[in-house]
């Protein structure tokens, strides 16, 4: 059974394996910037687990912008309770955990947080080719980012929570 709860230092080995396994290296966090998140937004860094096994995590902080700004991959704040945007900086799945809806159950955990925490909106930067991914879980498309993080193509999707 899998279960949901925040990142713990302890995990960081695992996590930065799933991250470093899922991203290019001009996009993966670094493993201090991952323990950074981890210190400050632990509410908001939520790890799937089973059998005490990390399966996959989702991870980002929340924001008084709609749209995610290439300086959040850098600089961690503590969530602050004004902010009206939950972004999502980072999901990924170990390789030998996809297909089972990890990915899934974390958007739902994290939405979940948000709407606890009176969050307006999910907001996040995918390539072109996950649109359909997050199109399916009730993300909406708002065009191409301006995000350049990692030399990438980045598309701005939001989720409204107040639906």
């Amino acid at each position: 059974m899998i279960e949901i709860s925040p990142a713990k230092s302890s995990e960081l080995t695992a996590i930065m394996a799933i991250e470093n396994q899922g991203f290019s290296p001009a996009e993966a966090a670094s493993r201090a910037a991952m323990q950074e998140r981890i210190e400050k937004i632990s509410d908001t860094f939520l790890v799937a687990h089973e059998d005490n096994q990390v399966l996959g995590y989702i991870v980002g902080p929340a924001y008084h912008e709609r749209y995610i700004d290439d300086a959040l991959f850098d600089q961690v704040v503590p969530n602050k309770p004004e902010d009206g945007t939950q972004t999502i900086l980072s999901l990924a799945t170990a390789p030998f955990a996809q297909k089972r809806g990890v990915a899934s159950q974390l958007l739902e955990a994290l939405a979940h947080q948000a709407k606890n925490d009176k969050r307006q909106l999910i907001s996040l930067t995918c390539l072109e080719r996950l649109i359909p991914f997050y199109q399916a879980h009730g993300y909406q498309n708002e065009g191409v980012a301006a995000s350049t993080h990692g030399g990438e193509t980045w598309y701005n999707m939001t989720l409204d929570l107040t639906k």
